[in-house]
């Protein structure tokens, strides 16, 4: 065991970066899925689009910007900004047409939402071609930076190693204090707990869920946005994001936040040590862990069982 640890030490650690890295993106798509959940009651196939487009947009806003002279700098705000605008664009449509599916059978929703997600994969084609895009700049920038491993160094992209975590971390305690410090967030989590409750002590539930719906949809487009610099994207990108959400969100049981921020550790480490080690099982091993754990807890590590209202 002593010589195999000396002899990959260095993947070791470059395996739980890169868990790191991959762990905060998916973690950006999931929690935004945890919140359109939440208010619509829907699991919305669909959000993996958003990240796809979200992603796309940022990569063709920055590619744009420099093409037209302006400074490589520029690339970091447009990731912003093309998530915004893929959220406010894209968000309040979506949530009308899916809040006409609340009360349909759950079959008939994941039926509607798949639809969706194949106009929106082909509306992406469309716009953006099927030829690899890629935009580097904002990785190039940063450079990189020496993460001390033991008694060896590893070079390893700044902006793997800090933006796309730090991001995550900011959005997780924003999202947290919100929702519990502020008259907004709790009248979100008035709808989710009981909207008829909700509507009843006067709350506009329509109006909130189009909000919370229009910021999960940016959210799932800024973690498209800020993983496109470190990949090329070509289409099918949003399929893969989906299901390894959905993964995350049924770990972690359905509408718990922080919970999603483990489960989506949990499984971006298990995936990259995969890569690492065992490639041909990377696929499957998001998956082992998500079935490991419903077998334990059918309602996920952090879910709560609720009492069924007839």
């Amino acid at each position: 065991m002593g010589n195999w640890l000396a002899e990959n030490g260095l993947l070791l650690g470059l395996a739980a970066l890169d868990g790191l890295s991959y762990a905060a993106a998916v973690f950006m798509v999931a929690v935004g899925l945890n919140l359109v959940f939440g208010v619509l009651r829907v699991l919305n196939i669909a959000h993996g689009s958003l990240y796809a487009i979200g992603g796309y947009s940022a990569a063709a806003l920055g590619l744009f910007l420099i093409g037209a002279g302006l400074p490589e700098w520029i690339s970091y705000p447009a990731l912003l900004v093309a998530a915004l605008l893929v959220g406010a664009v894209l968000g309040p449509p979506i949530e009308r047409l899916l809040r006409r599916m609340q009360d349909h059978e759950p079959v008939l929703q994941l039926l509607i939402t798949f639809a969706l997600f194949m106009i929106l994969e082909d509306l992406q084609k469309l716009l953006f071609g099927v030829q690899p895009v890629v935009s580097d700049a904002p990785v190039r920038l940063l450079g990189t930076v020496d993460v001390p491993f033991g008694v060896d160094v590893i070079p390893f992209n700044t902006y793997q190693l800090f933006v796309l975590p730090g991001i995550a971390l900011f959005t997780l305690a924003g999202l947290a204090w919100f929702l519990r410090r502020t008259l907004s967030g709790r009248m979100i989590v008035a709808v989710t707990t009981d909207r008829e409750a909700a509507r009843a002590m006067g709350i506009d539930a329509a109006k909130v869920t189009m909000l919370t719906f229009t910021a999960g949809a940016a959210l799932a487009a800024l973690g498209g946005a800020l993983a496109s610099p470190t990949v090329s994207l070509v289409p099918g990108v949003g399929a893969q994001t989906i299901v390894l959400s959905f993964a995350v969100v049924a770990t972690a049981g359905l509408g718990q936040i922080e919970g999603a921020a483990i489960a989506a550790l949990l499984i971006g480490l298990g995936r990259s040590f995969a890569v690492y080690f065992e490639p041909e099982l990377e696929v499957v091993v998001p998956y082992l862990i998500m079935v490991a754990v419903l077998l334990v807890r059918p309602q996920g590590l952090f879910g709560v069982t609720e009492t069924r209202r007839i």
